[in-house]
């Protein structure tokens, strides 16, 4: 009988964690397309806007390590609905801007928002709700439906930003916003499954465990890349081919795309975390992004190599979501998953800081992408050969958070 009620309830948490994280991502991964619109109505710089960009990656990765421990101590369900509230209410100020201090305001609560309802906590909400042998192949189709909001939200977006006002646009969010709401609710019933009875570790013990363990470094390092090169095509890859002299739908489409197909990337990074080595998926998974980057900005771009692009990026893209929430259970175990995960993005986050605002900078300094995109190259190669090289195990790897 109680293999039997499990089943449906980590079905239902499961869903939950999907949809929540797929509108919480899919309307931030949108963002970047109103950076034309906003600029120009409110009278503000690429680099104003990439400042509120920045800001939001701050926020979230500065508070997605405290409130994974709340969620640890205190169950995941209160903050996954407080999250989501949080988001409408970011909305609601984002379509009354009038300037850069509200703009800034409304993402820095998106930043906030995203650290309770994207990918940290939606994936220990689902790695609590499985088995240890399932649990790769499960975080990976997790991963894979969370992109379904940037297929959808993009280009409906953009079709809206081309027909009206941007601040309908905003509109649209905040509907999304509060459809995220019941899906919070959804995903927070993980509190019911059983957990370790281990006696309760402090943030700072949790803290000094996962510093102390070099996999875990060696994999945050690699994830700062990843939060710079990913946060970067969100935030720019529609204005570099709007500057390129491309319909601005393009951009759009290409982020769909790169959303669509990465519904088989993330369930391809989970049925392969499964069976081979996730640190060495890791790296490879960072060496082929800079290799996809380099093939498309080595000639001016096309509709056709666009979308080649787009697909090639797709199943690159979020793969890294079930391979390090993988990877941290494995190290770690799930007790202390939020924390541990938090502490990881915090990392990742700090890449996407320099790739959103770093880009607004160069653009603004240069009137060009060109150096935007050697650096992304660099430091995509240089991170994957370390997490291959640096990132495997060790004869006292520790498991001591089971």
């Amino acid at each position: 009988m109680q293999t039997s009620s499990r089943l449906p309830n980590s079905v239902l948490i499961m869903i939950g964690a999907s949809v929540m994280m797929s509108l919480a991502l899919g309307m931030r991964q949108s963002l970047g397309l109103f950076l034309p619109s906003i600029t120009v109505d409110l009278g503000l710089t690429a680099l104003d806007y990439t400042f509120a960009i920045a800001v939001q990656n701050i926020a979230w990765g500065v508070s997605q390590a405290p409130l994974g421990a709340v969620a640890d101590r205190f169950g995941l369900r209160p903050v996954l609905v407080s999250g989501a509230a949080i988001y409408v209410l970011a909305t609601i100020i984002m379509s009354l801007a009038g300037g850069l201090p509200a703009l800034t305001l409304a993402n820095a609560l998106i930043g906030v928002s995203i650290a309770c309802t994207g990918s940290s906590l939606a994936m220990t909400a689902t790695a609590r709700a499985v088995s240890p042998e399932r649990r790769s192949m499960l975080l990976g189709i997790v991963g894979a439906f969370s992109s379904v909001g940037t297929l959808v939200i993009a280009p409906v977006l953009q079709f809206m930003l081309v027909r009206w006002d941007w601040r309908i646009g905003v509109v649209l969010f905040i509907l999304l916003a509060i459809a995220m709401l019941p899906a919070a609710f959804m995903a927070g019933a993980a509190d019911k499954m059983p957990q370790s009875t281990q006696k309760r570790a402090s943030f700072g013990e949790i803290f000094s465990l996962a510093l102390r363990n070099r996999r875990f470094v060696v994999m945050s390092c690699a994830y700062f890349v990843c939060g710079l090169q990913l946060i970067f095509l969100n935030t720019h890859l529609p204005n570099y081919l709007a500057l390129c002299g491309q319909d601005p739908m393009l951009g759009a489409t290409a982020l769909a795309i790169i959303g669509g197909v990465n519904i088989v990337g993330s369930w391809t990074a989970g049925w392969l975390g499964g069976i081979y080595p996730k640190h060495i998926l890791l790296g490879i998974t960072y060496l082929g992004r800079s290799a996809v980057l380099t093939l498309y900005f080595i000639t001016p771009p096309t509709p056709t190599s666009t979308l080649i692009f787009a697909a090639a990026m797709g199943m690159l893209w979020l793969g890294v979501i079930p391979l390090v929430s993988g990877y941290v259970a494995e190290l770690f175990g799930t007790r202390y998953m939020a924390t541990i995960l938090g502490l990881s993005f915090m990392v990742h986050q700090m890449g996407s800081v320099i790739g959103a605002w770093g880009g607004g900078m160069i653009i603004d300094a240069f009137g060009s992408y060109d150096l935007a995109w050697r650096i992304g190259v660099m430091v995509g190669v240089t991170a994957g050969l370390i997490q291959i090289l640096l990132g495997g195990p060790t004869r006292n790897a520790t498991q001591a958070v089971a």
